[in-house]
C-alpha cells in the first residue's frame, strides 16, 4: 500500500514548489491580494459641528440656558437624548462624529461659576454684582453689563485666576469626552471681536490635548480686538508647546464689510506678511450657519438663481444699517476672487480658504435638520410663538441699569437702540449647518490635518457625500470607475488642493471628477454645479456657474446651464415631500470649456437638493399656527466644497 502513494509524491512536491514560487514571487512584488491593506487614502467622511455654545457662554447663559452645560452638549452630540428647557426630549437622528464646544473666551465659564457661587469669581467686584443680579432673576442687567463691555472690547472682571480656572475645566471636559476612533472632542473656544457691532468672530481649534493646551490661557478680544493679535497668540502657542492650532472665521455676512477687507486692522493695504500669516492661520471659513449663509449674495451674483439662500443683509451683527460697498468683503465667493488679485500682486493669497458649515447653536443643541431645529437661543426652543421672537433681548428705554465704570457716555442708550434696530427674528434663522471632513480616521490628529489641507466641505444640514477632484489627466471614463477616489488621488488633487499649470507643463484645460450622493435619510439631488472664479487678462475678477450634472433627464444647454426647474413635491400644509423627483446620486466628468492657461482661477462644487419643507413649515404643522406671508416655508438645502485653485 505505501508504494501506491510514492509515485505521485515527487509530482506533488513539484506542484507545491511551483505554488510556493508563485506566492513568494507575488509577495516579493509587494502586491497583496487586498488592494486596501496599505491604503493611505482619506476614505472616510466625518460630519461634525465646530461651533456650539453651552450654558458656559456668557450670552447663552444670559439668554436662558441654564440646563445644557458641557456634559449635556457632549451627550447630545454623541446621540443621547437630553431634555430641553421647554421640557421636551430632544435627540439627533444620527450622532455627530466630532465637535468643538466653542464657548466664548470673553467671560468664559463665568455664568456657571455664578450659579455655583464659585469663590474664585465672587472675590471680584463684577462677580459679586452679577451674582446678586442673577440670584434676583435680573439676568437682563447682566446681559447689558457684559454686552456693553463686549462692544467696547473691555474686560470688567480682569482676573487671570478666573480665566485660568474656567479654561482648566474646559480642556478637562474635552479630554474626558474625546474617544479616538468613535467621537472626537476638540479643545477650543470662540474669539469674539465685535468692533462697533461688526462681526470678526473666529473659532479657535487646538489639535492637542490638555497637556499642551493647558500651558496657555486663551487670548480674547478683550486683550486686543484685532485678528492679528489672535494670530500672534497662535504662533506663540506653537512655539511654546510644539502644538498645532487654527482659527475659523464665521458670519462674514454680518461683518459690516470687515471680514474680507483689503486692508489690515489699522487700515493699511494688505501686504505680504499679513497675507502669509492669514493664509497660515485660517485655512477654513464657516460659510453657513444659523445666522445666515455667507457663500454668495444676489447683489454681486445677479445671474445666480441659487445665491439668495438664507440671506442676512439688513445690518451687521450689532450695528444698524448696511452699505452696498460692504458685500465684497462679506461673502466667500467675492473674497475668493479678491484673493486671486492679491496673489497676483503679493505672491500669496490671504483668502485661500476651504469651506465648512456649523450651527452656532446657543442652546447647546447642534441640530441642523429642518425637521429637528431647536432654535438659536434657549428662548426659541420649539414653541408655537418662537417664529416671531427676536434674537436679542430688548433693553427697555429708561431701564435702571448700573453702567460699568469707565463706559463711554451714552453707550447704554446706544446699546438699547441697537438691540432694537438690528433685531433678527427666529423665522429668519437657518437650520444650518455641519462640517464635512475627509480623513483617514476619527481622531483629533486626522481631522485636524484634513482641516489644514482644506479637504472639507460645508453642508446646510443634510449629510450628503461629496467628492471633488481636479487634474490634467482625467478622462471621461474615469467618472465610471467604481473606485473614483483612487483615480482622483492618483491623477489629480482633491478639494482644497492646487493645480499648477506651469510646473506640469500643461497647456490643456484642467478636468474634474465630481460625485455626489444624497443623504441616505434625506432628499434627492436636483443638480451639481461647478462655480468658477478667475482673473481675466485685464486684472478684473470674473465668475461663472456651470451645471455639470442634473437629475430627471433635463438638458444642459450650450451655455452650461439647465434652465428647467426640477419641480417640487412639497406639501407645506402637511410639512412633507417625496423623492419622486431628483436623483439619489450624480457623478460626472467635466472639463472647463473656457480655460485660459495664463489666468488664475478657482473651482468649487455646489450640490443642490430638491425642494423640501423648511423648519418653519414643520413648526406651523406641529403647533397649528399661521405665520406671516413673508416667512419662507420651503428650502433647497445644499453643500459647498472647498475650492481647487489653478495657478499659471
Amino acid at each position: 500500500m505505501p508504494r501506491l502513494f510514492l509515485r505521485p509524491f515527487p509530482r506533488l512536491l513539484l506542484c507545491l514548489g511551483s505554488l510556493a514560487i508563485l506566492l513568494v514571487s507575488s509577495a516579493a512584488s509587494g502586491e497583496g491580494y487586498s488592494p486596501y491593506a496599505e491604503d493611505e487614502l482619506p476614505r472616510n467622511v466625518y460630519f461634525g459641528d465646530t461651533h456650539i455654545h453651552s450654558s458656559w457662554s456668557a450670552d447663552a447663559g444670559n439668554m436662558g440656558n441654564r440646563r445644557i452645560d458641557p456634559e449635556q452638549v457632549y451627550r447630545f452630540s454623541r446621540g443621547e437624548t437630553v431634555t430641553a428647557h421647554n421640557g421636551m426630549p430632544v435627540k439627533l437622528r444620527r450622532p455627530l462624529d466630532f465637535i468643538l464646544l466653542s464657548d466664548h473666551a470673553e467671560y468664559l465659564g463665568v455664568m456657571n461659576m455664578l450659579d455655583e457661587k464659585d469663590p474664585v469669581l465672587l472675590n471680584t467686584e463684577t462677580g459679586k454684582r452679577w451674582s446678586e443680579w442673577r440670584s434676583a432673576g435680573e439676568d437682563l442687567k447682566v446681559f447689558a453689563d457684559f454686552g456693553i463691555s463686549l462692544l467696547e472690547s473691555r474686560d470688567i472682571i480682569q482676573d487671570k485666576e478666573v480665566e485660568r480656572t474656567a479654561w482648566s475645566r474646559v480642556i478637562a471636559n474635552a479630554d474626558r469626552w474625546n474617544d479616538p476612533g468613535r467621537f472626537t472632542a476638540f479643545i477650543g473656544y470662540e474669539w469674539t471681536s465685535t468692533p462697533n457691532g461688526k462681526n470678526l468672530h473666529r473659532n479657535v481649534i487646538f489639535a492637542d490635548d490638555a497637556s499642551l493646551a493647558g500651558q496657555v490661557i486663551p487670548v480674547s478680544s478683550f486683550d486686543d480686538p484685532r485678528p492679528e493679535s489672535l494670530w500672534a497668540f497662535m504662533g506663540e502657542y506653537e512655539n511654546k508647546t510644539g502644538g498645532r492650532i487654527l482659527a475659523i472665521p464665521h458670519n462674514s455676512n454680518v461683518s459690516g464689510g470687515l471680514m474680507f477687507a483689503l486692508e489690515d486692522s489699522d487700515g493699511n493695504p494688505i501686504d505680504k506678511a499679513y497675507a502669509e500669516e492669514r493664509a497660515r492661520r485660517e485655512p477654513l471659513v464657516e460659510v453657513t450657519q444659523y445666522k445666515g449663509d455667507s457663500e454668495a449674495h444676489p447683489f454681486l451674483s445677479p445671474n445666480d438663481e441659487f445665491a439668495d439662500y438664507e440671506t442676512w443683509d439688513r445690518a451687521a451683527l450689532g450695528a444698524a444699517g448696511h452699505e452696498d460697498s460692504y458685500f465684497q468683503a462679506e461673502y466667500a465667493r467675492p473674497a475668493l476672487k479678491n484673493g486671486l488679485v492679491l496673489e497676483s500682486k503679493l505672491g500669496i493669497n490671504p483668502f485661500k480658504f476651504g469651506l465648512i458649515g456649523s450651527t452656532d447653536a446657543h442652546t447647546g443643541l447642534g441640530a441642523a435638520g429642518e425637521d429637528n431645529f431647536w432654535g438659536k437661543a434657549t428662548k426659541t426652543e420649539a414653541s408655537a410663538d418662537r417664529w416671531k421672537s427676536g434674537l436679542f433681548p430688548e433693553i427697555p428705554a429708561g431701564s435702571d441699569f448700573q453702567v460699568p465704570e469707565g463706559t463711554s457716555d451714552g453707550v447704554l442708550e446706544n446699546f438699547a437702540a441697537q438691540s432694537a434696530s438690528v433685531q433678527w427674528y427666529e423665522w429668519e434663522m437657518a437650520a444650518s449647518g455641519y462640517a464635512a471632513v475627509w480623513a483617514k480616521e476619527n481622531t483629533r490628529a486626522a481631522i485636524f490635518e484634513a482641516m489644514q489641507r482644506r479637504e472639507t466641505y460645508a453642508t446646510t444640514g443634510p449629510r450628503m457625500t461629496v467628492r471633488f477632484f481636479g487634474g490634467f489627466e482625467f478622462e471621461d471614463e474615469d467618472a465610471s470607475n467604481p473606485d473614483l477616489a483612487r483615480v482622483g488621488y492618483a491623477k489629480g488633487v482633491p478639494m482644497g488642493g492646487d493645480l499648477v499649470g506651469a510646473d506640469r507643463g500643461k497647456a490643456k484645460a484642467p478636468s474634474f471628477l465630481v460625485a455626489a450622493l444624497r443623504d441616505p435619510e434625506g432628499a434627492n439631488l436636483d443638480r451639481v454645479q461647478i462655480v468658477k472664479g478667475w482673473l481675466d487678462e485685464s486684472g478684473a475678477t470674473r465668475e461663472r456657474i456651470y451645471d455639470v450634472a442634473v437629475s430627471d433627464g433635463r438638458r444642459i444647454g450650450w451655455k452650461g446651464r439647465a434652465q428647467k426647474s426640477v419641480g417640487s413635491t412639497v406639501d407645506v400644509e402637511n410639512a412633507s415631500w417625496s423623492n419622486s423627483i431628483g436623483a439619489s446620486s450624480l457623478v460626472t466628468y467635466w472639463q472647463d470649456p473656457n480655460f485660459e492657461p495664463t489666468q488664475r482661477a478657482f473651482y468649487y462644487v455646489r450640490v443642490i437638493e430638491i425642494p423640501k419643507p423648511r423648519w418653519t413649515a414643520y413648526d406651523a404643522k406641529y403647533f397649528g399656527v399661521k405665520m406671516d406671508d413673508q416667512v419662507p416655508m420651503t428650502t433647497q438645502d445644499r453643500a459647498y466644497t472647498s475650492p481647487i485653485w489653478y495657478t499659471p
